[in-house]
Formats: structure tokens, sequence, C-alpha cells
């Protein structure tokens, strides 16, 4: 059974998008504004026209995790939030967006009840971008929501030794090929997953090839199932390759 999370003073502060004073790091009029819930597909995370539990992508080629968990397409003004959480310094962020997935990850386990995850663990980064950052802001954002919901995290369960392209630049089949043996489950703690249930997260999902591929080699390391967390999901776009 999971402990509550323990109660946080809060304080008033400016939110994020419209610089008013609220409560929280985003206030309520911009969340419904800008992130009201919409019917996605349940495991890829894309909007649909109904809540389906899989898409008709998601049926032709079933992927390596069994739902997808996000608070907003990614577009304003969450576009401009994680671009200054994930590049410019803005590790502050991690906190109010943090706040925002946990929530959403409530919502979606009342709505289609499952156990919850045995360990949330990051996307991790390459050594080398790592370095290049200061911080690997999917972790940031892991520690944060797991410690909302009183779950435990891990930040190397799952590695990255080895440093690819930047996804940004790729189509969607040179993403695919780019991750091709870029993760790996730590060799020395396999057991850890061994018939564990698994949450990954990440900050934003765009082709879904790296959660893929993280899921598929946690999934052969002997996890019993992944769910992926992130905060935006990419609208679908059906020209790209």
């Amino acid at each position: 059974m999971r402990r509550h999370a323990p109660a946080r003073l809060t304080l008033p502060q400016q939110c994020e998008v419209c610089r008013r004073w609220a409560d929280s790091g985003i206030c309520a009029e911009c969340l419904c504004r800008f992130a009201a819930p919409r019917p996605r597909c349940t495991t890829c995370g894309l909007v649909t026209g109904l809540a389906l539990p899989r898409c008709g992508a998601c049926l032709r080629e079933p992927p390596p995790f069994e739902c997808t968990v996000c608070v907003a397409d990614y577009a304003y003004p969450w576009d401009r939030l994680i671009t200054a959480f994930k590049f410019h310094g803005r590790a502050e962020l991690a906190m109010p967006l943090a706040e925002l997935l946990a929530a959403a990850v409530r919502r979606s386990v009342a709505q289609a009840p499952r156990p919850w995850p045995d360990t949330v663990l990051p996307v991790p980064l390459a050594p080398a971008r790592l370095r290049e950052r200061g911080y690997n802001q999917a972790w940031e954002l892991a520690r944060h929501v797991a410690r909302t919901l009183a779950l435990p995290s891990d930040a190397a369960l799952l590695q990255r030794p080895l440093d690819t392209a930047h996804q940004s630049a790729l189509t969607r089949s040179e993403r695919q090929r780019n991750l091709r043996t870029a993760f790996m489950a730590d060799p020395q703690r396999r057991n850890a997953l061994q018939g564990r249930r698994v949450a990954l997260v990440d900050d934003v999902m765009t082709t879904g090839a790296t959660v893929r591929e993280s899921a598929a080699v946690l999934r052969r390391a002997g996890a019993a199932a992944v769910e992926v967390w992130v905060l935006a999901r990419t609208p679908d776009n059906p020209t790209a390759d």
C-alpha cells in the first residue's frame, strides 16, 4: 500500500504562464485554458475523437508499454516552459511541472484502475549530454512526481552509456535507428526489475521512439509492465517520416 505523501506548506507565487499570483506554479485558470483533458489513445497519448484503449497505429503495432499519461499537447505555453526547463537552466520548474504530471497520473489511475508502479524511472541522458546540460530534466521530473505520489524512484536503473545524435533534427525512422542499443538496464541490478511495474518519465514524447526503445529494454530486463508518464505529447503529423 502506498504511503501518503507528507503535506507541504504552500505560499503564494506567480503563475509561470500568466504571471498572476496563485497558490501553485501554474494557476487554475491557465490549467483550464491550456491543459483541459482531451480524449486520447490511452496507449500512446495521441489525441483521438474518442477515449480509446488503443488507436489504429497502436493496434497495428502495439508498443512495449502499457499506457501513456500526459498533461497536454506540446504547444503554447508548455513548449516555452519545457524549453526553459530543459535547455536554459530553469531546474526550479521541475516542481510545478511535476505537480501537473502527478495530478494527471492520479486521474488516469482513477479512470482506468491498475496497480501503482513499483518504481519511477527517468529516461536517462548520455554522460556527455548530462555534463553539457548540468542535470537530467527527466530525473528532476521523475523524483518530484515520485515524491508527490509517495512512490520509490531510481535515477540509475536505466542507463544510456552511448552518446547519440540529437533526436530533434531527425526523422521518425532516423530516430529509431539512432536509438538502437542506446539504452541498457544496470547489469549489476537486473534483478531489481524482475516482475516489477515501472513508470518511465520524460518531458516530451514526440514520435515515441525514445520511450519505445527504453520500455523494450526494461521489458527484456524482466519488467512485468511499463507505463509512460510525460508532460507533453507532440500532436500527430501524418506527413512525418
